[in-house]
């Protein structure tokens, strides 16, 4: 850019280019339905913030004010979305978010105009990286490059994601890339970028690299509940107790089912385990639930046989068995009557 003195052209050395160092981060924040079927919202959120605030804001071609320093959350219509802001310098910086219906994405603008001399090498130099510091377990991750760059050959954009286990899900090759951080609770993800213009000189390769945090998941607070309990009840009771709990299990598959099984003060030898494995065959035979969602704990003893039925969350603190006859006060009977 050329800049004027009075009505002269300041000579070469004055020359100066402004660096436009834009980011965006979006991400998305994958609604969960509740285990009693919450009803699936109807709109999808945008959460907008820029650095610095006051840039006029447009979606859809609709003027919405100016953006802020702090995130402005606007419910929209699922589909794509065509986000326009008006930069200082009075250039448009656009984006085009595929909004679905539940969740939400966030986009950080970030303006910094700087003086660079673009006279003294044609490379890319320098190359930034902006994306987010901080994400939540299962939030999509966006990175984005800029470089200042003064020649006609294309660029190559080489990223490399730690650790092993996250996943570029678009934009391999591109200048903006974006990354699922699931299974990444508790872990520090870093991106690498290589820019390079194919010269083979070394000052026209640059590497940059910025780092996200994933914090741990916070446990739950009394996650854990009781679901039903049946005390000297029949075999078709008992049935009837399953099928209620296979429907709870259905409606929410990250959930465990915990079935506590007690014996009575005078029920046969090993009757809690005949509980519990009854149980079992049939909410896996009989209502086709996976085993692996299923844990059988062996109770101790109460004044009857009982069977508890407990949800627990992914995570969440198991059931602590509550026996309420010691072991010496039990008096097994020899042979075990039929169960209607």
């Amino acid at each position: 850019m050329l800049i004027r003195a009075g009505n002269k052209l300041r000579p070469s050395a004055g020359r100066v280019c402004f660096l436009f160092l834009l980011g965006i981060t979006v991400f998305a924040i994958y609604g969960v339905d509740s285990a009693y079927g919450k009803e699936k919202a109807r709109h999808g959120t945008i959460k907008i913030l820029s650095s610095p605030g006051g840039m006029p804001l447009e979606i859809d071609g609709k003027s919405l004010g100016t953006t802020t320093t702090e995130f402005r959350s606007i419910d929209l219509d699922p589909g794509v979305h065509r986000i326009v802001v008006t930069l200082p310098s009075g250039q448009l910086w656009t984006r085009e978010v595929d909004l679905a219906a539940g969740r939400i994405k966030c986009v950080t603008l970030s303006y910094r105009a700087s003086m660079v001399s673009p006279s003294k090498s044609p490379c890319p130099f320098p190359v930034n990286i902006t994306g987010p510091s901080q994400v939540s377990e299962g939030e999509i991750i966006t990175y984005t490059a800029g470089a200042v760059y003064g020649g006609s050959s294309p660029l190559t954009y080489t990223w490399t994601i730690t650790p092993s286990n996250a996943r570029i899900l678009s934009g391999a090759g591109t200048p903006t890339i974006t990354v699922d951080s699931t299974g990444l609770a508790g872990q520090r993800l870093e991106a690498v970028l290589v820019v390079d213009d194919g010269s083979g000189d070394a000052a026209c390769r640059q590497t940059t690299r910025m780092s996200t945090f994933v914090p741990p998941t916070p446990p739950r607070e009394n996650p854990a509940r009781q679901f039903d309990v049946c005390c000297g009840c029949s075999r078709d009771d008992q049935k009837a107790r399953l099928d209620n709990l296979t429907i709870e299990l259905q409606h929410d598959p990250s959930t465990t089912a915990y079935i506590v099984t007690h014996a009575g003060r005078n029920s046969a030898a090993g009757e809690a385990d005949r509980l519990g494995t009854r149980a079992v065959d049939y909410i896996v035979s009989q209502r086709g639930i996976s085993r692996s969602r299923i844990v059988v704990m062996n109770g101790g003893f109460r004044e009857e046989d009982c069977v508890e039925l407990w949800i627990v969350p992914s995570g969440a603190q198991p059931p602590t068995p509550t026996p309420t006859v010691s072991p010496g006060a039990v008096r097994p009977r020899s042979t075990r009557p039929s169960r209607p």
